[in-house]
């Protein structure tokens, strides 16, 4: 049943395997998919099924050990469903495959955080430097200067040769940040670079091969810009290796007070945390971020600079441009909550389903329910899935707790397996050799 999944996955926090004990349709395989799902197959009368399911919890088991790594939780905070994702998609990208990655998302989401990610995760052996070129400092008439270098007397004032950025990054990563804002004529440049690894200095004449993993960022549509006819579309298919999303902050508002956690321990080397006196925290939560997480991370700067003793953060820490017109305080049920109703309910989810799934929070939100939320929660964590009867595809919202790892079968009861401790040693990121570097 789609909702058993949906339960057992909490919306892609748990790794759900669905076998089906006979050939399964495409229509009912996407279904499982969409409930949460992470993969579906039939379960054939011979030795190959066994493998196969070895084979993804083995993967599996590695991608969950380096996310709950230090590496991981220390740099890229936040454990809600949409963040977990993520960082599943860019840990499977950058350790398992050498392609290009390319990042969207809005400004401040963190996007330069996760090209570092990808950088250090990166398993080729002699890796390089990471090289950042920030596409919106490069000049057009010496833009072939920036990415490809060129020979002494190229042009006026080229009194010795240069490297570009491209043999600057040889046996290593480039990363070129807000590639959305390159010129078409540049785009087209590019192309053959980027395919074939190899490039002309300006005013030189031999071809020049290299080999580097490249990164690409921007805050752009770029599937709309290249149907607007904005951006090339050759380019595009060139650089789309592996897109990673990063969702914005008002897709994992449970995250806030995590981040807010983060940024003060940075802020206050040595020290705890202040708490947060409930009033800040529900205005700090149901406040929208334009910025994201880089405007959470000066609010929070500043808060914590106005706070003064060792009691939690309070309304008072606010400056005063931060405090919200008398009476304009944001009200609850909130416009966050109604946009997730009306999604669930427009995906085909029921007011009594959307009931049950939200009984197990409501629960363990209560004083004196972190029983009955834990017996709810191991009631759902075993049995097996019929696949007999598929219900229409409906989605629930996360509970925000750590991820696991389920296999679930109709022939075999559920075995569970949870995360273990990170055993590998990772390279911290390297010293970034940029030509022109900027904070993401």
């Amino acid at each position: 049943m789609l909702g058993e999944v949906r339960g057992h996955s909490r919306h892609g926090l748990r790794r759900v395997l669905a076998i089906g004990g006979a050939p399964l349709t495409g229509e009912a395989a996407f279904a499982l998919r969409h409930a949460g799902a992470s993969d579906v197959f039939s379960w054939l009368d011979n030795s190959d099924t066994a493998a196969q399911v070895a084979a993804r919890l083995a993967r599996w088991a590695e991608i969950d050990e380096i996310l709950d790594s230090a590496l991981v939780r220390k740099n890229l905070v936040g454990r809600s469903a949409a963040w977990i994702k993520l960082l599943r998609q860019v840990i499977e990208a950058a350790t398992f495959t050498e392609s290009s990655v390319l990042i969207l998302g809005e400004t401040g989401v963190g996007k330069e955080l996760i090209a570092q990610l990808v950088h250090t995760l990166d398993r080729r052996r002699d890796k390089g430097d990471l090289v950042i070129l920030d596409c919106t400092t490069v000049v057009p008439e010496l833009a072939g200067s920036e990415f490809f270098g060129h020979e002494r007397g190229a042009f006026t004032g080229a009194s010795a040769p240069r490297d570009g950025a491209f043999a600057l990054a040889h046996r290593g990563t480039l990363f070129l940040d807000e590639v959305g804002e390159l010129s078409l004529p540049l785009q087209a440049q590019l192309l053959r670079m980027v395919q074939e690894r190899a490039y002309k200095r300006v005013g030189g004449n031999s071809w020049q091969q290299i080999d580097f993993r490249l990164i690409l960022a921007t805050n752009r549509q770029l599937e709309a810009e290249v149907v607007r006819g904005g951006f090339r579309r050759d380019f595009f298919h060139r650089i789309a290796s592996w897109i990673c999303r990063v969702p914005p902050l008002a897709e994992r508002t449970e995250d806030i007070v995590p981040l807010i956690e983060h940024f003060a321990r940075e802020l206050r080397p040595g020290q705890e945390p202040p708490g947060i006196e409930e009033p800040l925290q529900r205005y700090l939560v149901a406040r929208p971020y334009p910025g994201n997480v880089r405007e959470l991370k000066n609010l929070t700067a500043r808060m914590i600079k106005r706070h003064v003793g060792s009691g939690p953060l309070t309304v008072g820490d606010l400056p005063e441009d931060e405090l919200p017109p008398e009476g304009a305080l944001p009200c609850w049920p909130d416009e966050q909550l109604a946009s997730s109703l009306r999604r669930a309910l427009a995906q085909g989810m029921s007011l009594r389903e959307i009931s049950r799934i939200t009984k197990p929070a409501a629960g363990g939100a209560s004083p004196g329910s972190n029983r009955s939320g834990a017996a709810d929660a191991s009631r759902q964590s075993g049995g097996a899935i019929s696949l007999s009867r598929l219900p229409p595809v409906t989605r629930r919202s996360s509970s925000g707790e750590r991820p696991s790892r389920r296999i679930l079968c109709s022939s075999s009861p559920g075995c569970s397996h949870g995360p273990s401790e990170p055993k590998r040693i990772f390279r911290a990121p390297a010293r970034a050799s940029a030509c022109s570097r900027r904070s993401k």
